[in-house]
């Protein structure tokens, strides 16, 4: 009898509760998440680039991560680009993780942030490497 592994649950990470993310969709074919802009901004009062990376290789990790649970895998990012198109003040943004390419050893997601009108603000791309081992527990020293 086969036993296919089933996928990892989402679990947000200190700074994914920090910038406000909500998980709202999870699956291998996509994870969708929010995030306000307000907490987020700049100095100038726009959401931080930095911000929309950090968030969007979360959401892209964590959809890489969900096809390797599937597998027995884990997976770890390799590399992660991204293109800010246009800024935000105000609002949530929706961060949309979809597959490139799901293989055995690399996955590729493209990662959309959006703001309410639907309008790309950043598009991501982010490359993950599957490893042979079990996804490790969370753990917090402390």
């Amino acid at each position: 009898m086969s036993h296919e592994p089933s996928p990892w649950t989402i679990v947000l990470g200190e700074l994914d509760e920090k910038m406000g993310v909500v998980i709202l969709e999870q699956s291998v074919e996509r994870v969708v998440a929010t995030m306000p802009v307000a907490g987020n901004r700049q100095s100038f009062g726009l959401l931080h680039g930095g911000a929309s990376l950090a968030v969007g290789e979360a959401v892209g990790s964590w959809a890489a991560v969900i096809h390797a649970s599937t597998l027995g895998k884990t997976a770890v990012g390799v590399d992660v680009s991204a293109t800010h198109h246009r800024g935000a003040r105000e609002g949530t943004v929706t961060i949309t993780a979809t597959p490139l390419h799901l293989g055995r050893t690399l996955t590729t997601h493209e990662v959309l942030l959006t703001d309410e009108a639907g309008q790309r603000l950043c598009t991501l791309r982010i490359t993950n490497l599957l490893l042979d081992r079990p996804i490790p527990a969370a753990s917090v020293e402390g």
